[in-house]
């Protein structure tokens, strides 16, 4: 099997679990998927954010395929044993740590911003750690999906999804929790990193 077929079916299961299981469960359980859509206005950073998003989502399923079908050729430096392996290892790491986080925020859990909604401020766990420890993951994901078939489309997908996160979070979701849950969110922000631990504390007060 290549290693762009693998890719692929590692993206889609990726996909199916994560996002599809995920709303089927919460769904199940609320009676919501916890998909919110495109809220922000049009034009607005949070809307590029969206928009970003979905295109980082598109971008990165087209890249495997378009190295199975010989349209794109894997960039020359990265094609060897010990990339894949590693491609291999931050995959399942960042799906594994997706998983765990998405079970931490239970009821919570959302893709997108309802700005009428109140959910719980969740803060123990892998939250303790970093404050978007999901994106974290699935940023880890996009990377080691395109370590597994490492072509220039591959890489934009990642260099699209990690511009698209920082916007959801910075333009939209950060001035929602603030929002919503005031000096308990600032607080935690303010000892609890972005994405990376000590990375990212909000000095604003």
């Amino acid at each position: 099997m290549s290693t762009a077929a693998i890719a692929l079916g590692l993206y889609m299961a990726y996909l199916l679990v994560t996002f599809g299981l995920r709303a089927w469960i919460l769904y199940r359980r609320t009676g919501s998927t916890g998909f919110n859509g495109f809220t922000e206005r049009p034009g607005s950073a949070g809307w590029w954010g969206g928009a970003l998003f979905a295109a980082a989502v598109l971008t990165g399923l087209a890249a495997p395929i378009l190295q199975l079908t010989g349209a794109m050729r894997p960039i020359a430096v990265l094609d060897s044993t010990p990339v894949f392996i590693a491609g291999i290892v931050v995959t399942l790491v960042g799906a594994a740590i997706t998983l765990v986080a998405q079970q931490a925020m239970g009821r919570s859990w959302r893709v997108g911003v309802d700005h009428d909604e109140t959910t719980e401020l969740v803060r123990d766990g892998m939250f303790a750690i970093v404050r978007n420890p999901i994106f974290t993951a699935v940023i880890l994901t996009a990377l080691g999906l395109a370590l597994i078939a490492p072509n220039p489309v591959s890489i934009a997908a990642a260099v699209i999804l990690i511009l698209a996160i920082e916007l959801q979070v910075r333009a939209v979701e950060e001035p929602y929790l603030i929002d919503t849950h005031g000096t308990a969110y600032l607080d935690y922000a303010r000892t609890v990193g972005r994405f990376v631990p000590g990375i990212g504390k909000i000095t604003r007060t």
